[in-house]
C-alpha cells in the first residue's frame, strides 16, 4: 500500500515539473531601452511574433543583463534576444529588413543573409537550464 501511495505521490512531480531557463546577455551596449528575450518550442513558429512560447523583458544595463523565463517543461527550445534600445518594443529594421538593434540567439549567431535556422539554436531543457548569449 505504502508504494502505491508514494507512486501517486512522486510521478506527478515528475510528470509536471517546471523549468527555469536562466539567460544571460553578454555585450549589452548601453542602459537605453530594453533587453526582449523570446522562447520558442517548433521549427515551423521559429522567429515569428504569433509562434512565441514565453517571452521575458529586462532594463537594460550596459555589460551583462540576467533574466529568468520560468514554467519551461521539458523539451526542445530556441532563444532570440534583442536590445529593444528606444523602448518601442519592436524590433527596428532598415528598408532592406535587417535590424538596426543588436540581435542574437542561443548557440547560433547570425548569418550574412538572414537569422540562423531553429536546428541551429535549439537546445534541450530537463532541468534548470542556464546559457548565454552574446551580442
Amino acid at each position: 500500500m505504502r508504494i502505491f501511495l508514494y507512486t501517486f505521490l512522486i510521478i506527478p512531480f515528475f510528470i509536471f515539473s517546471q523549468n527555469t531557463i536562466s539567460v544571460q546577455i553578454h555585450n549589452v551596449p548601453s542602459t537605453e531601452g530594453n533587453v526582449n528575450v523570446a522562447v520558442y518550442d517548433s521549427d515551423d513558429t521559429f522567429l515569428t511574433f504569433e509562434g512565441v512560447f514565453k517571452t521575458g523583458t529586462a532594463q537594460a544595463k550596459e555589460g551583462v543583463v540576467k533574466l529568468h523565463i520560468e514554467n519551461i517543461p521539458p523539451g526542445e527550445y530556441a532563444v532570440a534576444v534583442f536590445h529593444d534600445q528606444n523602448g518601442n518594443n519592436i524590433l527596428d529594421t532598415n528598408w532592406l529588413g535587417i535590424p538596426k538593434e543588436k540581435v542574437a540567439f542561443s548557440k547560433a549567431k547570425m548569418k550574412t543573409f538572414g537569422p540562423p535556422k531553429y536546428k541551429e539554436c535549439c537546445f534541450k531543457v530537463n532541468s534548470d537550464t542556464e546559457i548565454d548569449i552574446v551580442f
